[in-house]
């Protein structure tokens, strides 16, 4: 069909088809403009909106809210964007242009409407995804598509949390089935000793990057491995098992079955290690390779991301359900059960140790990175044992530090007060430092009035969201008239929002009560938190913290000062980034790997309050934010945990609290006011996805494509 013979309602599916819409502002307020109400009940999915209205309606509240111009812009925008060949990539990754890089991830957060997601490491997919669109990089993504996807989180009169798990409709989600090269469904199978499990691909479009997204759920499956896909990160060790295996053997077989060899490999941590020895049956089926130099050459055109120095974080399996699961291709391996178990093994030859997923990933990728440069120290330590012949410094695991979709995650009004003063094209050229310096040209009136209509924005959304969860417990209309009154837009907002994890500790700030009361109490220097964030099911020690912090938020002096913020998810964490004054993050120094939250405040010019940790470690100068403790650490946690927070208590009460009010006869923070243009232009460049996604094409991806055997620079 021709373009100009569309109707606005085709346009707007087409639109709504494609990802790409998820981090265009204007284009998202297009669908909401529509019908302001129906985008919020059918949870900011576009395909779902616009169906709903049907054609007639959307033609008829295009002309009456005057977006029929709006529309084809959009459209003419998008078409543009996806057919423009005058790329990043096409200049610097030409030679992925015939055999893109497939990137392999068990979660991919790119928008709240599809939740197949549960934190920071489907959101940093989803955002390498995002700036490879941008950046025109040649590559596919491989993931699991959720029928439930990560849960719903609800609290109970008590704080516990409750996990509600809906079903989505594919129906409604911009999926579409994947089809092979004579235009049939794809259908995947990968056996195992008690039969083969199958799976359907649905390919997404997230700009110019397709994403194929498996799902168990076939009539060709028993009823078990039916809801095989049904829930992220849910299930037993078997389930898990089964999962990863569809991701990475199954995944590869995906491609193959498109019409898609990729010429690079890349898996973002060890859940699609699998796919390597997929990748090796490939070579020894199509090429009669033995087995030895089917691996070396898979390894040299492997990709390795490890996202965690938590032990717990990386999957292990036993003997019983490797034989089970992995048996088969072994079999066509040609390896024996001893030396497959023995890919998984610090130590090949030791029986008592079990399978597992980081060391196999490790051991056939010849480029492995942490995500920042403390984590790449931090991982070489971790897995040393894996070249004892090999000096710390000689560990072959470098780094290359996350970042964060600009546009997912900058503000539409402090997008509009950068284009005042940056070049033209700057959001296309967001890696590059000059690009950011003239933002000292801002004046303070502007960008401190600009951030505080974000705060009101939030505590507006705050409040609203408050009064829902009180719906919910039958709250009486005198409490919900009192939450429409909780927190105050004058006082220094400070947010915590992240997984409910032991070592993130949520409730550090809590250790001094009766010190922090005080400090809420001040009337003429009022502070307030605003907290959120889910623990894993299974983690009752996370839940209980989460439980204390809920708790607190209902005693003196903290009520209406402290408020927890349920069921956490992506359009929450938008609208808690850009608001908030200063950004909390206080992990067990050396535990968090990276930390991305705190890179999407700096670009709203948030200032972060943080352990020196993941990337704050590298991005803290003494003047782009705030530091708690000195990055040394003690052997004794107990020890650790209470320094850091008589450090925390310390820097709050004696350098964030008296700089936030620090004002001038205009009542600007002119002080704190260059503290936020210094974070914006000295951060914003460094840790944003466009450059993480280049430092991966130049030092990763080309060198592994090419067939180079240099280990990346550290």
């Amino acid at each position: 069909m021709a373009i100009q013979n569309k109707t606005l309602f085709d346009k707007l599916v087409e639109l709504g088809g494609n990802l790409w819409w998820s981090w265009q502002p204007e284009v998202t307020q297009i669908f909401r403009d529509l019908d302001p109400d129906l985008w919020t009940e059918v949870g900011h999915n576009p395909l779902r909106l616009v169906r709903s209205l049907g054609p007639d309606r959307v033609e008829r509240l295009s002309v009456e809210e005057g977006l029929s111009t709006r529309i084809n812009w959009a459209y003419r925008r998008w078409r543009e964007y996806l057919e423009s060949a005058n790329t990043w990539g096409a200049t610097h990754a030409g030679v992925l242009g015939q055999r893109p890089t497939a990137y392999f991830s068990a979660e991919f957060g790119i928008h709240e409407s599809l939740p197949i997601y549960s934190g920071g490491l489907g959101v940093l997919a989803g955002d390498h995804l995002k700036s490879a669109s941008d950046l025109g990089v040649p590559l596919v993504a491989c993931g699991l598509f959720y029928s439930q996807g990560y849960f719903h989180q609800a609290l109970d009169e008590t704080g516990w949390q409750k996990e509600e798990y809906p079903d989505l409709n594919p129906a409604d989600l911009p999926l579409v089935p994947a089809v092979d090269r004579t235009g049939n469904t794809v259908l995947i199978q990968v056996d195992t000793r008690h039969g083969p499990i199958f799976a359907r691909v649905w390919r997404v479009a997230v700009g110019r990057i397709p994403l194929f997204l498996l799902d168990a759920n076939v009539t060709q499956n028993s009823e078990e491995d039916r809801r095989l896909t049904s829930r992220l990160y849910g299930g037993d060790q078997r389930t898990r098992i089964r999962q990863e295996i569809l991701l990475g053997i199954g995944g590869l077989r995906a491609l193959a079955a498109v019409g898609i060899l990729p010429g690079v490999i890349h898996m973002n941590e060890g859940h699609s290690a699998f796919a390597g020895l997929e990748a090796i049956r490939q070579r020894m089926h199509d090429d009669a390779q033995s087995f030895d130099a089917a691996r070396k050459e898979v390894a040299s055109s492997s990709v390795f991301t490890t996202h965690t120095p938590v032990p717990a974080g990386h999957d292990r399996f036993g003997d019983d359900l490797m034989q089970e699961h992995l048996g088969p291709l072994a079999d066509q391996l040609g390896l024996s059960h001893d030396a497959l178990m023995g890919l998984g093994r610090v130590d090949p030859n030791n029986r008592d140790e079990t399978f597992c997923m980081t060391v196999l990933a490790l051991k056939l990728s010849l480029r492995a990175n942490g995500v920042s440069s403390l984590h790449g120290v931090v991982s070489r330590r971790m897995w040393a044992s894996l070249w004892p012949w090999s000096g710390e410094d000689e560990i072959p695991i470098g780094h290359i530090t996350n970042g964060v979709h600009v546009s997912s995650w900058l503000a539409g009004q402090m997008r509009t007060l950068y284009d005042r003063v940056l070049p033209f094209d700057w959001h296309l050229r967001s890696g590059e430092p000059e690009v950011w310096a003239p933002l000292e040209h801002l004046t303070p009136g502007e960008l401190w009035e600009t951030h505080q209509s974000l705060k009101n924005r939030l505590i507006d959304y705050v409040r609203r969201r408050l009064q829902k969860q009180a719906r919910r417990a039958d709250a009486t209309e005198d409490q919900l008239r009192a939450l429409s009154q909780v927190l105050d837009p004058h006082a220094l907002t400070i947010g915590f929002a992240r997984r409910f994890a032991l070592y993130k500790r949520a409730d550090l700030i809590f250790r001094d009560l009766e010190e922090l009361g005080r400090i809420v109490r001040n009337q003429e220097r009022p502070v307030q938190f605003i907290f959120a964030g889910k623990s894993h099911p299974a983690d009752n020690p996370g839940k209980q913290i989460l439980q204390r912090v809920f708790q607190i938020t209902r005693e003196e002096p903290f009520r209406g000062r402290v408020v927890f913020i349920d069921d956490y998810d992506i359009n929450l964490a938008r609208h808690l980034v850009q608001g908030v004054d200063v950004w909390l993050n206080n992990p067990r120094r050396p535990l968090e790997a990276s930390g991305t939250s705190g890179q999407k405040v700096v670009l709203n010019g948030v200032l972060n309050l943080s352990v020196l940790d993941g990337w704050w470690a590298e991005a803290f100068d003494g003047s782009n934010g705030f530091a708690i403790g000195t990055g040394r650490t003690h052997v004794d946690q107990s020890v650790q945990d209470a320094r850091d927070a008589e450090s925390l208590m310390q820097v709050l009460r004696d350098q964030v609290v008296p700089l936030f009010f620090e004002r001038d006869h205009d009542d600007l923070p002119q002080r704190w006011i260059l503290r936020m243009k210094r974070a914006v232009r000295t951060l914003g460049w460094r840790f944003n996805a466009d450059r993480m996604v280049m430092d991966y094409v130049r030092e990763m991806y080309v060198p592994a494509a090419g067939g180079v055997s240099c280990v990346m620079s550290r």
